[in-house]
């Protein structure tokens, strides 16, 4: 009976602890919208400045708030998703394009929507841009400082952005997907790290817990892999930074790597990739709702070389896509809208100024 007894306190603290931490985090969701949306749901930009500009030209996507009708060409978007490269994003637009039942009207086809920056590609499937966002912080950084602009520009409301990538997992089998519940620096900081006018300053690495555990929710046991969730590593560099023995520089030893890598593991870290921090922290600090979704492409406490064939690759890397692509289209089914679309033609607004925002990109290659 004791022991009855004290199993049904420990529930029922286990319960409190839980309905705290939601509360904690609906609290601190509350305040962080008040700061960043607008009461529609739209994004609020944290600088005054660009409400006093002419024009607002967002330069590494080759679009202009004078330009573009940027309202009539992003304006229905309800999920950004972004990976590395064009080739994987252009993919997976075709992908999505398929499962959400999205037709392109007879005899067009999807476009590369910044294809005169020669820097991101973008494709619209109707409430769904896909966008490829380069390799590592500095790259992930310059597009999501433009893409919250953008979501301003177009009075986007109440957008949800998923980074789709792979990454190298600690003790977790080439192949597994991994959710990722908090991001952390090389110092294992949960935060991300800016000088601004020669000053240090840490932004929150903060994802959306709503999002991990809906995530987790809908991978199935059909699935012949694994879904798991925990914490997430970013580096600055895929060699040294991560450990490995195999680049052009290695000072330490096979004993010192394996040593951090044990570490690692014991802290709760499940996977290593070269975005997270910027991504969660500048996400959460436009107040908008953020997950990340990697595949890992080896375990790093076996080996440093992704060894695994190309195609084996291929349908590893397809795995994050179906499992956002199930969440795209639960929200979808909710709001009424998983049904053939048809597609929007761009909207240029200014034919002059359009071409002037397209040779500025140009001219800088």
């Amino acid at each position: 009976m004791a022991y009855q007894g004290e199993q049904k306190r420990d529930t029922t603290n286990s319960l409190k602890v839980t309905q705290l931490d939601a509360q904690s985090e609906e609290e601190e969701r509350s305040e962080t919208a008040k700061l960043t949306r607008y009461n529609d749901g739209s994004v609020k930009l944290r600088n005054p400045n660009i409400e006093l500009m002419d024009q607002d030209i967002l330069y590494h996507l080759a679009l202009g708030s004078g330009s573009h009708d940027l309202h009539e060409m992003f304006g229905d978007v309800k999920f950004v998703c972004m990976g590395g490269t064009p080739k994987r994003m252009e993919t997976f637009a075709h992908f999505i394009m398929d499962e959400i039942g999205y037709k392109l009207p007879a005899g067009t086809q999807l476009q590369d929507i910044s294809a005169f920056s020669y820097r991101y590609s973008m494709y619209k499937v109707g409430p769904v841009l896909s966008i490829s966002h380069g390799m590592g912080v500095p790259s992930v950084g310059i597009l999501l400082h433009e893409l919250i602009k953008l979501m301003y520009h177009a009075k986007v409301k109440d957008p949800i952005f998923m980074r789709i990538g792979t990454c190298g997992g600690i003790g977790v089998e080439g192949g597994t997907v991994v959710i990722t519940e908090d991001a952390y620096d090389g110092l294992l900081r949960n935060s991300y790290e800016l000088a601004i006018l020669g000053k240090i300053v840490h932004r929150p690495a903060i994802l959306d817990k709503r999002l991990v555990r809906e995530l987790k929710s809908l991978a199935t046991q059909d699935d012949p892999y694994d879904t798991i969730s925990g914490k997430t590593m970013c580096t600055y560099d895929f060699y040294e930074g991560q450990g490995r023995l195999d680049g052009a520089f290695c000072e330490f030893t096979e004993t010192d790597k394996m040593a951090y890598l044990e570490k690692l593991r014991d802290f709760g870290v499940v996977n290593i990739e070269m975005e997270c921090t910027i991504f969660a922290a500048l996400t959460h600090y436009a107040g908008i709702k953020a997950a990340i979704v990697c595949v890992t492409l080896l375990d790093r406490l076996k080996g440093d070389q992704v060894m695994a064939p190309k195609e084996v690759m291929n349908e590893w890397q397809q795995r994050p896509q179906i499992l956002v692509s199930r969440l795209i289209k639960k929200h979808l089914a909710q709001m009424g809208q998983l049904k053939s679309l048809a597609s929007t033609p761009s909207s240029i607004k200014s034919p002059r100024r359009f071409k002037l925002v397209q040779q500025e990109s140009e001219a800088h290659e």
